[in-house]
């Protein structure tokens, strides 16, 4: 099946996702050590360990090859069982993947983002801006509904939650598909940087009360890393600085 022919353009193909999910896999690895020491600052040291291991398992169970390294050429590598998969179900199977590698938070966070996310994308091949944005947004609410998390409470929803507004507004103005992704990337951004002088609420930097402020939130670090990786292969080819492998905000 096919969900392409919006008025915004380009359609993101399983091909795509492969490639998205691939240069995930990358930025974990390369943030790996990044992540760790942002959490270290305010939760369990782990973040950063996690995030690689579940993002490689990601990658082995897709049957993508060579997960550490270029991401270039991403959907070529894809095994033949997730190039034949629809959308759907190749990011339900990666939600699956992830709860059960996935230690602390995360597994059980991300876990329910990508199952939320491959819920709402169905069975389709490819899938226009509008019907994106409104799978990310299910998938969002997903994470809220499990982490019980809000705008400027210090987690991956101050990264996720501009992500989601970049991109719904960007599908109801008719922009290209490649703009809409570069600008949830950007409010990704934005939003993760904004988690410094933040006090956590929720979670275990949330125990540590006023000394939470002065750090940067790791999960919304590592889904600012998503963002970017979605901005730098879901419309097809990487767009200027989005796909660049050093550590965010260094």
């Amino acid at each position: 099946m096919s969900a392409s022919g919006g008025s915004c353009g380009a359609a993101i193909t399983t091909e795509a996702v492969v490639a998205w999910l691939r240069k995930f896999a990358v930025a974990a690895a390369e943030n790996r050590e990044y992540l760790t020491e942002l959490d270290a600052a305010i939760g369990d040291a782990d973040h950063g360990i996690n995030m690689d291991r579940g993002m490689q398992a990601v990658a082995a169970k897709l049957g993508v090859t060579g997960a550490v390294g270029s991401a270039s050429g991403a959907a070529g590598a894809a095994g033949a069982a997730a190039a034949a998969a629809d959308i759907g179900a190749l990011l339900k199977t990666v939600g699956m993947t992830l709860v059960s590698t996935v230690g602390g938070a995360a597994g059980p966070l991300y876990g329910t983002f990508f199952l939320q996310l491959g819920k709402a994308a169905g069975d389709f091949a490819e899938l226009d801006l509008p019907q994106w944005a409104a799978a990310f947004r299910t998938g969002v609410e997903g994470v809220q509904m499990r982490g019980k998390a809000g705008q400027g409470d210090k987690t991956m929803i101050d990264a996720l939650l501009p992500a989601t507004a970049a991109l719904d507004e960007a599908a109801a103005a008719g922009r290209p598909l490649a703009d809409a992704l570069q600008a949830a990337a950007e409010a990704a951004e934005q939003g993760a940087l904004a988690t410094l002088p933040l006090v956590a609420r929720k979670g275990r930097a949330s125990y540590l009360g006023e000394r939470s402020a002065g750090h940067q939130d790791p999960g919304a670090t590592s889904s600012w890393l998503l963002l970017r990786a979605a901005a730098d292969s879901l419309a097809g080819g990487p767009r200027g600085g989005a796909g660049s492998a050093g550590s965010p905000g260094r």
